[in-house]
């Protein structure tokens, strides 16, 4: 009986630990989702990666970036490195207690660490670098005792940094760098022997470095660099660590001597000692590392006195006296010494010369003496920088091919006067972008072997050397964007093996040296955006294998050399922005292998050569702002390679050509030019048909159809004058901006001719839908312009009858007066005006107020001012052709205004895409609005223009708020 009752009960509790231990494992798992859930629900998750792939239908074990033990089925890592998570650390996350790595570095989690964390005692790697956490490294970090790596780089961590850490007998790496750390180095870290990589850089620690008690044989990396480390260094400090490949101390307050068992660390790679207060001199011994690569010792600091130099200004501080021991050529490994800024005496080791993998030597700023070994750079294949400015040395460096300090934003100061003294022999002086102030050395031209100088994009003012001409091997000169002024040193014309010249973006001025023309080594040429002056010299043709030549943007005039063909292989042309005013030379058409031409913005006169079509090489073709006359060649439809082509504002006429790449360009090319006809896309009239030749026919149309027309509006215009002169009677003397009718003036054609030098291109103040405008002075004095009309166009027969009689009849301080016309009735008309103000008022822009009564009025300015609007938005002019009979630009606005915006609004208005679009489409129909309220037909129901500014500023800023909330 007493046997079954004790089986029962062990029964009873074995059945009741079976169902425990399925409970318990059971509720583990479960607590892994939530404990993953939790997180996923404390971030911001800018790429849903876990809210896609993190869902409690799929398995813990399957989430993305989660890994599980096999044995017990439990997360066991978690990486969520990099997905630009944002927010904070659950607490429950320390309910993964089987968790073994645990990384989240580059995110943005911020906050404190929880504690809870602390419970995660089979972590072995922790990564939570480059985030924004805050607060103290914890203390209870230092129980973890399974971690092998610890990463608490660059956060916002302060504090001290735990003793406790000292108890992870087991770690590896510890990085706790780029954060704002304060206090002393414990000691503790030193007793963990499994340590490898300790960086604790950029905090601000201070104190001294502690001491080492017992060899620490995996220690391969010690970074304290920029600290507040005081102190010096002890003796045996290095005895500890026989293994140290990388040391680095910089930027600390660290004083006294480097101990020599430093240098018993055979295996040192890289040593950083620079911007401390170290003193005495470089040991003998560092020839014995013969594993070193880099070695930083500059800088180190005792008296304070500001030096200028070639490439800084910095406050030196002198430390290290004593010499370079010449056992430093024992480094054959050695790529980067760094030595400047100390107070190192005698001269520079020969065998310093003979270390091949060297790239870059700082020497500068030290009191080195003595002559150079003459076999200098001979066995220096990789030298990248060599900088030895501010010392004593003598000679010269007979094998140095080139001195390189440019692209170096610490660079700046002035070039010293002694930099004729660096080598007769040096090749190549490097240095654009380096901030250099001051004027260019004469001693430049004690360089005598130098075949190129770069000093471009520096602040270097003055004149150019003359010096510089006595280097009669350079072959290259790169001074653009910089300040220098003056001319152009005609001693640069000895420069015979000159090819390339860069002075672009400077200040020089006065004429181009004529005798540039004998370098005839120059294959580039680039005086562009400066002051020349004076003509453009003919001997530059002389330069038969000249490339490029680029006179943009100077003040040349006169003539372009007539005889440019002579530049047979030249490639690129750019003489724009200048006052050059000739013909464009025939000889154009020898220049076969020309891609890019630009004679922009010029004075030039005369056709466009048929020519230009035999260079089949054109790619970018610029004639555009100038005063070309006549037809577009249809011989530039052959260019198969012509990109880009522009003739706008220039006089051309007639039709635009068609074929080639012609179907490419957008109107932009041809616009300003009044007379060219051809495709609506261009917005220019269509062409039409030519006018008759035959003189009988041309004199029969005239006179039973213009004279007809031209007596009816006489008509017309005589019985407005007689009703308008009677009203004028009843009218009070105070209407405003009233004024007495003028008086018409005989003029007659041979005066006009005589007034504006036979209507002379100097004198042409502009050009018009219908004609153009000269300035004219009469025989008595009287200063006019003349609006002389083109015939050949439709509507100017109409339009120049019209505006006789409207405008000799309309007074207003913003039009200017009307005294006469001139017609012979065949092939001239000319409306003659007072020149005192600054507009002209034109059919179209008028109030309808103005022809009937004839009195003008500010309410008149608004009402031009809304049609100016409306043509500004809509690029159509009240005169285009399309409004005929009752349709006009109003109308047509007004019917137009509720479709859709781009079949009123000029389409470049609207090239934007998306919200812009949106804004620019809401900004141009609230123009319009504006423009059609000012072009009422009853003058006082037109707003004032003080009202009109308020509404455009309101646009304005409507506008632009639109486009900044894109």
């Amino acid at each position: 009986m007493g046997n079954t009752f004790l089986n029962l009960a062990l029964l009873i509790i074995f059945q009741f630990s079976i169902r425990a231990t399925f409970s318990m494992k059971l509720t583990t798992i479960l607590t892994d989702q939530s404990a993953l859930l939790a997180l996923k629900n404390h971030v911001y998750d800018p790429e849903n990666v876990l809210e896609t792939n993190w869902s409690s239908s799929i398995h813990v074990c399957n989430w993305f970036r989660v890994s599980c033990g096999s044995k017990h089925h439990r997360v066991t890592a978690l990486n969520l490195s990099g997905l630009e998570l944002v927010g904070t650390l659950p607490p429950s996350l320390g309910n993964l207690s089987f968790l073994s790595l645990l990384s989240i570095t580059n995110n943005s989690f911020h906050g404190r660490l929880p504690v809870q964390l602390s419970n995660l005692r089979r972590l072995k790697h922790l990564s939570f670098g480059n985030n924004s956490f805050s607060g103290e490294i914890p203390s209870w970090l230092g129980s973890l005792t399974e971690l092998r790596s610890v990463f608490l780089d660059h956060n916002s961590l302060k504090g001290v940094i735990p003793f406790s850490l000292g108890n992870l007998s087991k770690l590896e790496i510890l990085t706790l760098s780029g954060n704002q750390l304060l206090g002393s180095i414990p000691s503790s870290i030193f007793n963990i022997s499994s340590l490898q990589k300790m960086d604790l850089s950029n905090n601000m620690l201070s104190g001294s470095i502690p001491s080492v008690s017992h060899v620490l044989l995996s220690i391969e990396l010690i970074n304290f660099n920029i600290n507040n480390l005081t102190g010096h260094l002890s003796k045996d400090m290095f005895d500890h660590f026989p293994n140290l490949k990388e040391l680095h101390l910089s930027a600390n307050m660290l004083s006294g001597r480097i101990p020599m068992s430093l240098f018993k660390c055979k295996k040192l790679q890289v040593f950083s000692l620079s911007y401390n207060q170290l003193e005495g001199s470089l040991p003998v011994e560092i020839g014995n590392l013969s594993m070193l690569q880099r070695v930083y010792i500059a800088r180190n600091h005792f008296e304070v006195f500001k030096i200028q130099t070639l490439f800084f200004d910095f406050y030196l501080i002198k430390i290290m006296a004593g010499t370079i021991p010449h056992q430093i050529g024992n480094l054959q490994n050695l790529e980067y010494l760094h030595l400047g800024a100390n107070n190192i005496v005698g001269s520079i080791p020969p065998a310093i010369f003979n270390i091949s993998t060297l790239s870059i030597i700082y020497l500068e700023l030290n009191q080195l003496s003595g002559r150079l070994p003459p076999d200098v750079g001979l066995w220096l294949p990789n030298l990248e920088q060599l900088h030895l400015d501010i010392n004593q040395l003598v000679g010269s460096f007979p094998m140095l091919g080139s001195l390189y300090f440019g692209d170096n934003p610490l660079i700046s100061g002035k070039l010293p006067g002694s930099i004729g003294n660096l080598s007769s022999s040096l090749q190549k002086f490097y240095g654009p972008i380096c901030n250099i102030r001051g004027s260019i050395p004469s001693g430049f031209g004690n360089l005598s072997r130098l075949i190129s100088i770069s000093l471009s994009h520096n602040k270097l003012t003055g004149m150019i050397p003359t010096t510089i001409g006595g280097l009669k091997e350079l072959q290259k000169i790169s001074l653009h964007y910089n300040k220098l002024d003056g001319p152009i040193p005609s001693d640069l014309c000895h420069l015979k093996k000159l090819a390339f010249l860069f002075l672009s973006s400077n200040k020089l001025s006065g004429p181009i040296p004529a005798c540039l023309g004998g370098l005839i080594s120059l294959r580039s040429l680039y005086l562009d955006s400066n002051m020349f002056s004076s003509t453009m010299p003919s001997t530059l043709t002389r330069i038969s294998d000249l490339l490029i030549l680029n006179l943009s943007s100077n003040s040349l005039s006169g003539p372009v050399p007539i005889d440019i063909g002579k530049w047979k292989v030249l490639t690129s042309m750019d003489l724009s922005n200048n006052q050059l005013s000739s013909d464009i030379p025939i000889g154009v058409a020898d220049l076969q292998d020309m891609t890019y031409f630009s004679l922009s913005n010029n004075r030039i006169r005369g056709s466009i050569p048929e020519s230009f079509g035999d260079l089949l090489s054109l790619e970018f073709l610029d004639l555009s702002r100038n005063n070309l006359s006549g037809q577009i060649p249809n011989s530039l439809e052959k260019l198969p390679y012509l990109k880009y082509f522009n003739v706008s504002f220039n006089r051309l006429q007639g039709e635009i050509p068609k074929g080639g790449s012609f179907g490419n360009y957008s109107f932009e090319s041809f616009t300003g030019n009044e007379a060219l006809c051809g495709a609506a896309q261009l917005h220019v009239p269509s062409c039409k048909t030519r006018p008759l030749r035959n003189s009988k026919v041309r004199t029969k149309l005239i006179i039973f159809v213009a004279l007809p027309i031209a007596s009816a509006i006489s008509v017309v215009a005589l019985i407005i004058i007689i009703l308008r002169r009677r009203k004028r009677k009843d009218r009070s003397t105070a209407q405003e901006d009233l004024t007495p009718l003028g008086t018409w003036r005989r003029i007659s054609y041979h005066e006009l001719h005589q007034a504006t030098n036979g209507f002379s291109d100097r004198r042409l103040l502009g050009n018009g839908s219908y004609g153009s405008v000269y300035q004219g002075t009469l025989l008595d004095g009287m200063e006019v312009a003349v609006k002389v009309f083109k015939l050949e166009l439709e509507g100017a027969f109409k339009s120049f009858d019209v505006e006789c009689e409207v405008l000799r009849n309309i007074r207003h301080r913003n039009l200017i007066k009307i005294i006469s016309s001139c017609s012979n009735d065949l092939d001239f008309k000319a409306l003659d005006s007072m020149i005192h103000t600054m507009t002209m008022a034109t059919i179209g822009y008028i109030a309808p107020e103005y022809g009937i009564e004839g009195i003008v009025s500010t309410k008149g300015d608004v009402y031009s001012f809304g049609i100016l609007m409306i043509e500004t938005i809509t690029r159509k002019k009240p005169t285009d052709k399309m409004f005929a009979g009752e349709q006009n630009l109003k109308i047509w606005v007004k019917e137009s205004i509720s479709s859709p915006l781009n079949q009123v609004v000029d389409t470049n208005l609207l090239c934007t895409i998306g919200s812009k679009r949106s804004a620019a489409n809401n900004c141009a129909l609230s123009i319009l609005h504006v423009g059609l309220e000012c072009s009422l037909e009853l003058p006082n129901e037109r707003p004032n223009m003080k009202e009109i500014v308020r509404k455009l500023n309101k646009i304005k800023v409507k506008f632009l708020e639109d486009i900044e909330g894109v």
